[in-house]
């Protein structure tokens, strides 16, 4: 099972052809279960262009497979840690929504598809952090 991350579906909208759209298509076509967060879902919608564009993001996307905290405080409280722990070992994440996408991802141990370069240092980091 995956979580999909904005970049990869950024990726995937813009028509790349990188191996995460590469992944994330094989993933789809196959049927294998997949979805995204609210922060995800938030992130793409913010992308939206234009009304109309806004409007069939989130048709489609608001029917996703939505992948929650499993307790809210606590996920933010891990979430926090992995920032500290990557922070320890010489890697800052950019963006501390990032470690809470992590966080997600490793509490439904997901693999994790992206085109974020934030998630292959964390992930070098912790390996409970599974990415495709």
């Amino acid at each position: 099972m995956y979580l999909v991350d904005t970049s990869a579906w950024l990726d995937y909208l813009k028509g790349n052809k990188g191996p995460v759209v590469i992944k994330l298509t094989e993933v789809m076509d196959q049927h294998i279960p997949f979805g995204i967060t609210g922060v995800i879902y938030q992130e793409i919608l913010q992308g939206a262009d234009t009304e109309d564009d806004f409007a069939l993001l989130e048709e489609y996307f608001g029917t996703q497979r939505f992948y929650h905290p499993r307790d809210l405080m606590e996920t933010y409280r891990n979430a926090a840690a992995l920032y500290v722990r990557c922070r320890r070992r010489g890697v800052t994440p950019r963006s501390t929504v990032d470690c809470f996408i992590a966080q997600v991802a490793i509490e439904h141990q997901l693999q994790l598809i992206h085109s974020d370069r934030d998630f292959t240092a964390m992930a070098r980091v912790l390996p409970e952090l599974k990415i495709a």
